[in-house]
């Protein structure tokens, strides 16, 4: 039998800047306060439930802290050049260049910042974190990323029961 909790909103949230590819074309940088939702579904636990709530929301909550007034650098865009020096990051993308320092960077291993490859990403460090702690009981993980009321992107990761 599968069970589910929710954690959602209220300290759940990041304010973050970032611009998207689409093809040769790339948007003007801008930002969003973001609300990130989260649904984990697996077995209960010895103790009754599937992931204590407390805990869950530290966790996702310290995640969010991590993107937090940062710009949202998606190192794997083929459409973006981007140099590293030993104290910013130079991206361009045609006549554009930005320079940021890199304490206002948050560097992530995508290839887009759509709501949609942020949620992916959250979910996976999740479900990291979740593994190191002996989480065998989860078995999805859902994550919805709002950029604005009613526009979330969402990605969910199914994990074998060998995991």
């Amino acid at each position: 039998m599968t069970h589910r909790i929710t954690i959602e909103r209220n300290t759940l949230r990041f304010a973050a800047a970032h611009f998207t590819t689409s093809g040769d074309a790339c948007e003007p940088l801008h930002g969003h306060n973001y609300d990130v939702f989260v649904e984990i579904e697996g077995e209960l636990s010895k103790d009754g439930w599937v992931l204590d709530f407390v805990e869950t929301k530290r966790l996702v909550r310290g995640i969010c802290e991590e993107l937090d007034h940062r710009f949202l650098l998606a190192l794997g865009s083929p459409a973006l050049n981007t140099r590293e020096t030993p104290d910013a990051y130079e991206i361009t993308h045609r006549t554009r260049r930005y320079v940021i320092p890199k304490e206002d960077v948050m560097a992530l291993p995508v290839d887009n910042t759509t709501a949609e490859r942020i949620s992916e990403w959250i979910a996976n460090r999740i479900i990291l974190t979740l593994r190191s702690r002996g989480a065998s009981n989860v078995r999805t993980v859902t994550v919805g990323v709002e950029e604005a009321p009613g526009q979330a992107g969402w990605f969910t990761a199914r994990l074998n029961q060998a995991d």
